[in-house]
């Protein structure tokens, strides 16, 4: 079969990695044209994911029309870029098995990458969890979720996509899977913060506790399962992010907590995501703490002490 992933970042090269087996075809596409003449001349995205060696019989391309024949495409560009490519490209995905591969919510809109790729398909799917770049790349054992609404299409997705190291985990519920994966993103930035600031681990854990619980908490107003939460796209996911300095929103929170800058060239999800969850909690009317300080820090409209006096400062009550 032949598989398509549009977006050449460190996650797209190295799901293609991961992917890359004998009886498939794998296309990856990026608009790039430096990483395509990297990757044809070395095999090596130097750019985005240096030091791993893609499999010869990826093809790396920036002709998009390489993917027409492709029975299932997966999108790996950040969230806010989704709608431009689906609309600049709509012709060709149009009717395909469009996997979501990015995290986050449009801030324009609200919506998450599933409801932006049902302009061009219904037949969609959001796969997430936990899992950095480089563990993918490196071939160490990986657990996902693959959600979809579409009757059926998860569990196909699942048995065409699972490898002997990739272990896929289906799921009909893509609302809760990307409510995790988007939200977790957050909740890390304010775990940076926790520990660049010098607070310690402990603190860490504390907000990182809390933050969760405002996650379960917010989903059934999404139309999602609280359950779905605990799994890998909720649970997991968060534990990754908030614990691990690979990551790049935890990477930001930390530079925050220092009062450094930060290399303004990297995606951090998580900013443009803690803006819109806060408009989606002040329409339902719902107490999210946290994840408001969070935002408040990241668009600079309060001090990190403030913050801090804001949350310690609340009332007391039962967990």
């Amino acid at each position: 079969m032949s598989v398509g992933i549009l977006g050449a970042g460190a996650f797209g090269t190295s799901l293609s990695i991961a992917l890359s087996t004998p009886n498939k075809k794998l296309i990856l596409w990026t608009k790039n044209h430096d990483t395509v003449k990297s990757v044809q001349e070395v095999r090596e995205n130097r750019r985005r994911l240096p030091g791993y060696i893609l499999p010869k019989q990826i093809i790396v391309t920036n002709d998009i029309a390489q993917i027409k024949d492709c029975s299932i495409v997966l999108i790996a560009v950040p969230t806010q870029q989704l709608r431009s490519l689906v609309e600049l490209h709509g012709s060709i995905l149009k009717g395909k098995i469009l996997v979501a591969c990015c995290k986050g919510f449009e801030v324009s809109t609200g919506l998450g990458p599933t409801a932006i790729l049902e302009i061009v398909s219904k037949k969609t799917a959001v796969l997430t969890g936990p899992s950095f770049a480089s563990d993918l790349a490196s071939g160490f054992p990986t657990a996902l979720t693959v959600a979809s609404k579409v009757e059926g299409l998860a569990k196909y997705i699942q048995k065409e996509l699972g490898t002997e190291i990739l272990r896929l985990y289906w799921s009909d519920d893509p609302i809760g899977a990307e409510l995790g994966g988007a939200l977790k993103n957050v909740i890390a930035i304010g775990c940076g913060v926790t520990i660049g600031a010098g607070y310690g681990s402990s603190s860490r854990a504390a907000l990182m506790t809390r933050g969760y619980s405002e996650i379960v908490n917010i989903a059934p107003y999404f139309g999602a399962k609280p359950e779905t939460l605990f799994g890998l796209s909720g649970l997991g996911d968060l534990s990754l992010t908030c614990m691990s300095s690979e990551s790049r929103n935890y990477q930001y929170g930390l530079a925050l907590g220092k009062q450094q800058s930060f290399d303004k060239n990297i995606t951090v999800e998580g900013v443009s995501t803690s803006s819109a969850i806060i408009l989606k909690a002040k329409e339902f009317e719902i107490d999210t703490p946290v994840m408001a300080a969070i935002n408040n820090l990241v668009l600079d409209k309060v001090s990190l002490k403030h913050a801090i006096q804001n949350l310690l400062s609340r009332p007391q009550r039962q967990e």
